[in-house]
């Protein structure tokens, strides 16, 4: 007894338009047809597709499933790439888990950036963005370090966001010097920022794109004069504090 292409594909567990495409691609042998046109599979068809199912259930490329089906030279390989590839989808899929419970249990915005869950309440809509091209420029220790300084940001961080692009000189100075001392002790609590080569996981040329052209489109004017007084002065201090032995507190004025 012969079956249909439809019939052939549910005794397959499969449909009719992949039956269709493995015949486009050479993996199933065309059947005989009846003198109206019909196809007529058999059970050596079946037997066929049912192999090829069982080769792309464990994730053979198409593309490589005649080679294996014939037993090539290179099917071990091929089968150790693939077990490689899915012992990697297994630890990105339990980190995902293990990351969704802690969105749970913490009660934070799905999108924040994995491994900043504990800090996402301290984030700004700014600082979050800016997170987030962290995540793709920086490993994993500078990243861990980052994670700290949001932990032990100071309000001045917030009075920062909440600066309005018409702030008065007045208003700005006022936050110059308290963003200047929260700056410095990054500096030397992470000696590393100021020279952050090392912990690149991009070129320096990428990163230094890529974090000009964010800082200038996600600041508004205002915010962006007070972090460049702010740094230029962080740097000072840093440099006093440094040539006195004494810490960054004792920069506080």
């Amino acid at each position: 007894m012969a079956w249909s292409t439809r019939e052939l594909a549910e005794r397959a567990g499969t449909t009719v338009n992949t039956v269709r495409h493995y015949h486009r691609l050479g993996l199933l042998e065309e059947p005989e047809r009846e003198y109206n046109g019909y196809k007529q599979y058999e059970v050596h068809h079946l037997v066929s597709l049912l192999r090829i199912r069982r080769l792309a259930d464990l994730g053979v490329p198409l593309s490589q499933i005649r080679a294996v089906r014939a037993g090539a030279d290179s099917t071990p390989q091929t089968m150790r790439e693939l077990d490689a590839e899915l012992e990697e989808s297994i630890r990105r899929l339990e980190k995902a888990r293990a990351d969704i419970a802690v969105i749970l249990r913490d009660e934070v915005p799905a999108d924040t950036p994995a491994g900043f869950e504990s800090v996402a309440g301290r984030l700004s809509e700014t600082d979050t963005s800016i997170v987030h091209i962290y995540t793709q420029l920086y490993d994993e220790a500078a990243l861990a370090d980052i994670q700290k300084i949001a932990e032990d940001a100071e309000d001045v961080a917030a009075d920062l966001d909440r600066l309005p692009s018409d702030a008065d000189e007045e208003t700005r100075r006022s936050l110059v010097p308290r963003l200047a001392k929260s700056l410095a002790r990054n500096l030397i609590d992470y000696p590393w920022l100021n020279d952050p080569a090392t912990h690149l996981s991009k070129s320096g040329y990428v990163t230094s794109q890529t974090m000009v052209e964010a800082i200038l489109e996600l600041y508004n004017p205002a915010q962006l004069d007070v972090l460049g007084q702010a740094h230029e002065a962080a740097r000072e201090l840093v440099q006093k504090l440094q040539e006195s032995g004494e810490g960054p507190e004792a920069g506080a004025g």
